[in-house]
């Protein structure tokens, strides 16, 4: 989505500064035509918007020492459109030879957003001097410390101006975020239930299965490895959003939350029954209807049967 974003704006930019792809063409004219004679134009593989490719691979065949295609003989589009592929490594590389093109604020805005998809900064006006690239450094430094300690990386985001100190805006981050260690980021929610909150309600779990439900949940907030008091916290968050992004499901098959509750452990026993190699009679769906009906009334037996395949088929709900 990142990449896509810059690309739409570079390609507005560009208009503007009159960088299409027939005033380009109008500019090199004289120095390609003095560079080497070109076929006929019915021979030559011409790109949309008329550039021609083909004298370009035409002398760089003749001129094999230089190696590829040199980005500054491309029109400004196709070379950002090439480097918008790269990641920060090898752009930083690309920089060395192409310093314009490679240090351009657009690529960097790219790779921020793609790597990072949320931060405060992005909705504030840039201050003074602003730099996409310096901001991807800082971000991946603050990575890298939130994974060594949570709460001195949340403190370095907010004393670089990069979040703002508000437990929606955290939330936010850590939802739009995959670089951080999933076992730091249990630490840290379950020190700071509030921001836990906020994460919840940012999860649309509209018209979706439980057990698949349930497994998205787990993705972005990890369970913990032992039963206790912070995995009764995380299903009971969970059956409450779940119901309310489901009232008419709710209604329809006469579930409440803690019906809900009661399900998703369940849906945990048995994936942990059905997956772990040192079970070796494993439970059978007939077992597994009757006990969830016996722990929550009212529930429909083709309900809790479909529940039992899905996770025979699909596997771990916590994984």
């Amino acid at each position: 989505m990142g990449q896509g974003l810059w690309r739409v704006a570079r390609s507005q930019q560009l208009q503007q500064q009159g960088y299409s792809g027939q005033g380009y063409l109008a500019r090199e004219h004289g120095r390609r035509m003095a560079a080497s004679s070109v076929p006929s134009a019915s021979h030559r593989k011409q790109a949309p918007g008329g550039i021609d490719i083909y004298h370009l691979l035409k002398t760089r065949k003749s001129k094999e020492q230089e190696g590829f295609i040199n980005l500054e003989m491309l029109p400004p589009e196709l070379s950002f459109t090439i480097l918008s592929y790269l990641n920060a490594t090898d752009l930083c590389l690309a920089s060395c030879v192409w310093q314009d093109l490679a240090n351009d604020e657009l690529l960097w805005q790219g790779l921020c957003k793609s790597t990072w998809g949320h931060c405060s900064i992005y909705n504030k006006n840039p201050p003074l001097g602003f730099s996409f690239r310096k901001l991807y450094m800082q971000l991946d430094e603050g990575s890298l410390t939130f994974n060594a300690n949570p709460d001195e990386g949340v403190n370095y985001f907010m004393s670089k101006g990069i979040l703002d100190d508000s437990p929606k805006e955290i939330a936010k981050f850590i939802f739009c975020t995959r670089t951080l260690n999933w076992k730091k980021l249990r630490i840290y929610l379950d020190e700071r239930r509030d921001v836990l909150d906020d994460l919840v309600t940012l999860h649309n779990f509209r018209n979706q299965f439980l057990p698949n439900a349930l497994r998205e949940f787990f993705r972005h907030i990890h369970a913990p490895e032992e039963r206790g008091e912070y995995l009764e916290t995380l299903i009971t968050k969970f059956s409450h959003r779940f119901c309310a992004c489901n009232p008419d499901l709710m209604r329809e098959l006469g579930l409440s939350p803690d019906a809900v509750y009661v399900l998703c452990y369940s849906l945990i026993l048995l994936s942990i029954d059905l997956t772990s190699p040192h079970v070796k009679n494993k439970m059978s769906k007939r077992e597994f209807i009757r006990n969830t009906r016996r722990a929550a009334q009212n529930i429909s037996e083709d309900f809790v049967g479909h529940l039992y395949d899905n996770i025979y088929l699909i596997g771990h709900v916590a994984a």
